[in-house]
């Protein structure tokens, strides 16, 4: 077994269907994983160390996992979802390195950004570096479809992203306007990285949109479930500090429910809070109150498991098969991890 599926396995030890999950996909994983390590090769040193840098953070992989496995209730025979997978990856670490500059955040994953181990350029520089080599792996399947899905992600990702920066401290945010940035933000590279495989296997119409629809509303619930952790979760097991959205201005579901809820003097709290940019660890545990007393972390986990239900019924037309069992729990995983 390689090192690489050993390390994000361990992301997953006290989870027993992952690690079966991980164990029917594992020869595609490895070669995915030494595709990726191949592209950040390159003369200008900067590229490499900033490249494997965030790699070897690790993580949690779940979209080269997605790719791999749908392609496998697809009945595709080729080799071609390798490409797929590592370009689905490499697209991700890339906003993963945009994302660090733009929220100045300064830990990721238990340990230093790249952008404080480097810098602010070095990060964005790089990050389109692997957006080019996702592109290239794409292009190299010869599929004009699944390159027009994956780039049409591209645009859309960037969309959510410059939606949330313009929602940043606007505490009046609706759920509407809220669910419609991590739809573009988060859940479009999820669709994507399942509906790819049905392109390259040339799947059934029906297929194809129940795979578009599986994967929107996984990352939905995932994304979710991201934003009652950062309420609710415990700093040394997510490898983050608790509270940075409220820290970065990042006004997510349960910040959204409780201004909704609040009486006006909580209501004001928020606004000082995020629209006037308020914010210290006293105020941390105030804003957490507030969302306690109105159990919007529990409304945001009802609303991520109702997306959960989507994604499962999605996976309907589909044959019982193993790896179909295995992206049910997935889906299961998603809404209980606490990671």
């Amino acid at each position: 077994m390689g090192n690489v599926i050993k390390l994000v396995k361990n992301k997953y030890k006290d989870e027993e269907p992952i690690q079966k999950l991980l164990t029917l996909i594992e020869n595609d994983f490895v070669r995915v994983s030494n595709l990726i390590n191949e592209q950040v090769i390159s003369q200008v040193e900067r590229i490499p160390d900033v490249s494997n840098h965030i790699i070897e953070l690790g993580g949690k992989r779940l979209r080269p996992i997605l790719t791999l496995t749908t392609s496998k209730i697809c009945e595709y025979k080729g080799d071609m979802h390798i490409k797929l997978a590592a370009a689905v990856e490499l697209m991700h670490t890339a906003t993963l390195l945009h994302d660090d500059v733009v929220d100045d955040s300064d830990v990721r994953r238990g340990k230093s950004a790249s952008h404080i181990v480097w810098d602010n350029k070095s990060s964005i520089l790089v990050g389109d570096f692997l957006l080019g080599k996702a592109f290239q792996l794409m292009v190299e399947t010869k599929s004009l479809e699944c390159l027009k899905n994956l780039s049409n992600a591209s645009a859309k990702i960037a969309e959510g992203e410059v939606m949330q920066l313009i929602a940043s401290d606007n505490i009046k945010t609706t759920e509407d306007q809220y669910m419609h940035i991590i739809e573009a933000k988060t859940a479009e590279l999820f669709s994507t990285a399942c509906v790819v495989s049905a392109l390259i296997a040339e799947s059934k119409e029906e297929e194809i949109n129940a795979l578009i629809s599986f994967g929107k509303n996984l990352g939905i619930a995932f994304q979710l479930k991201d934003d009652a952790l950062d309420y609710s979760g415990d700093k040394k097991i997510l490898g983050k500090n608790i509270g940075d959205d409220f820290f970065e201005g990042k006004v997510t579901l349960p910040i959204i429910l409780a201004y909704r809820r609040g009486n006006v003097s909580e209501r004001q709290f928020l606004e000082n809070s995020f629209n006037n940019k308020i914010r210290n660890k006293d105020l941390l545990k105030k804003a957490i109150k507030i969302i306690n007393q109105y159990d919007t972390i529990n409304d945001t986990l009802s609303k991520a498991k109702q997306h959960g239900r989507v994604a499962k019924d999605a996976l309907a037309i589909f044959p019982e098969t193993e790896f179909k069992a295995a992206l049910m729990k997935l889906v299961d995983f998603s809404i209980i991890r606490s990671h």
